[in-house]
């Protein structure tokens, strides 16, 4: 075999190696991504310390609909514009059965730290906007207040 295929040839083979590396980087990288996330206890335990208040919630609409409905969706649900972006989806916060064993620590937790493709609050908003975050993710699980006019059918 002449010198210049023998060379093209070691070259195709690095090429090659250097392709595998990327691939099985890649797939480690999705895999360690879509771990569950890893909460200590510490933060698991702590309690928010904002009473929760109707104006509260008012307060803090606005940073939700700016920072959080566009994975998250205006109603909590998961389904922002930009949510089908992302692996792991965002995270519905109407489904019961997920949140209902979430503390209000985890919460403020995940959102100070974040997680890719999640960003971290903590530079970006200040302690008691991140716990009325939490409460206001808190009222998704509600259901919907039905007024007197429309709690029972007009009689006959």
């Amino acid at each position: 075999m002449p010198a210049r295929q023998t060379k093209d040839l070691r070259t195709r083979k690095i090429l090659f190696v250097i392709l595998l590396m990327v691939i099985a980087g890649a797939a480690g990288f999705t895999i360690w991504q879509n771990r569950p996330w890893t909460i200590p206890e510490s933060a698991r335990a702590v309690k928010n310390p904002i009473a929760p208040a109707a104006a509260d919630l008012d307060s803090v609409r606005p940073i939700y609909r700016d920072k959080c409905a566009v994975c998250h969706g205006f109603t909590g649900r998961g389904d922002g514009h930009d949510a089908s972006l992302y692996d792991p989806k965002p995270t519905d916060f109407t489904n019961t059965w997920r949140m209902r064993g979430v503390t209000d620590g985890e919460l403020f937790y995940k959102l100070t730290e974040g997680r890719k493709p999640m960003p971290a609050f903590k530079k970006r908003l200040t302690d008691e906007q991140r716990w009325r975050l939490v409460m206001l993710i808190r009222t998704f699980l509600e259901p919907p207040s039905i007024g007197p006019a429309e709690s029972a059918p007009p009689p006959h």
